[in-house]
C-alpha cells in the first residue's frame, strides 16, 4: 500500500452541503469530507459542487481522454471553473471490469484501493450501474499511469461510449442453489470474444450483455441488457 496522502489545502466554506450531513441518513458529502483530508483534489471538488448548490448550475464538461492503444473506458470531466477550483480542474473517471460474478479476494481489493489512492482522489464505487467499478477522479496524466498500474496485476478497462458496454453476470454456482447455468463461463466467453469492440467504439449506440444464473434475473438483464442471457431447468 503506498503511504496515505495528506491534504495540504484549505478546505472552503461548504454551508449547503453541510446542511446534508444533517438528517438521520448516511450522506455522500461526510465521505467526500473523509477524503478530501488525504487529497487536495478532492477539497476543490467540495468547493466546485457548493458552487454549484449555489448557483443552481454545473460546471462539467466533457472531452477526449484516452491511455494507449484504447479508444473507450474513460469518462472524461474537465471543470469550467477551474481558475476558482484548480485541484479538481479535471476529474475523470475510469470504468475497470469486475471479474465475473464479482468475486474478489481482499487482496485484489487492497491492491485496486492502493493504485488508486496513488494516482486518483480516492472515490471508488462499487459498481457503477454499468457493472464496472467505477474509479472517480484523475488527471489525464494519472490516468495513463493507474491504467498501466492495475493492468499488471489483471484489471482492464471497461465499455464507455458507442461500444459493447462491460458484461455482467450474478455470484451464480459460487453461492446460489438457483444457479441453472454455468454463468462465469457465459461471462468470460463474451469478454473474450468482443473485448476488441469494448475497447474501440465502432457502434452506432452502446450494446449490453448481462448474464443471470435463474429466471429470478438478479442481474436485471431484461430489462438493462440488449442480449439478455437467463438460465433456466431443463425438463
Amino acid at each position: 500500500m503506498p503511504k496515505q496522502k495528506k491534504s495540504t489545502k484549505a478546505f472552503h466554506s461548504t454551508p449547503l452541503l453541510d446542511q446534508l450531513e444533517s438528517g438521520p441518513w448516511p450522506s455522500f458529502v461526510t465521505g467526500l469530507k473523509r477524503l478530501a483530508h488525504e487529497n487536495n483534489m478532492m477539497v476543490d471538488l467540495l468547493g466546485q459542487l457548493e458552487h454549484s448548490y449555489k448557483t443552481r448550475l454545473g460546471y462539467w464538461k466533457g472531452g477526449t481522454v484516452s491511455v494507449f492503444g484504447y479508444g473507450g473506458g474513460i469518462i472524461p470531466r474537465f471543470s469550467e471553473v477551474a481558475a476558482m477550483f484548480p485541484e479538481s480542474k479535471e476529474f475523470h473517471t475510469l470504468r475497470v471490469q469486475p471479474p465475473a460474478g464479482n468475486h474478489y479476494t481482499t487482496k485484489l481489493l487492497r491492491q485496486l484501493s492502493g493504485s488508486w489512492s496513488k494516482w486518483g482522489s480516492g472515490l471508488i464505487a462499487f459498481h457503477g450501474q454499468t457493472g464496472n467499478i467505477m474509479f472517480i477522479g484523475a488527471t489525464t496524466e494519472n490516468t495513463q499511469h493507474f491504467f498501466d498500474d492495475i493492468n499488471e496485476y489483471g484489471f482492464d478497462l471497461g465499455g464507455a461510449g458507442p461500444c459493447v458496454r462491460t458484461a455482467m453476470s450474478c455470484v451464480g454456482a459460487a453461492r446460489c442453489e438457483q444457479s441453472c447455468t454455468n454463468e462465469i463461463r457465459i461471462h468470460r466467453t463474451l469478454v473474450n470474444n468482443f473485448i476488441d469492440d469494448m475497447h474501440r467504439p465502432a457502434l452506432p449506440y452502446k450494446f449490453k450483455f448481462k448474464v443471470s444464473g435463474c429466471p429470478n434475473d438478479c442481474m436485471n438483464s431484461i430489462q438493462r441488457a440488449d442480449f439478455a442471457v437467463i438460465g433456466t431447468w431443463r425438463d
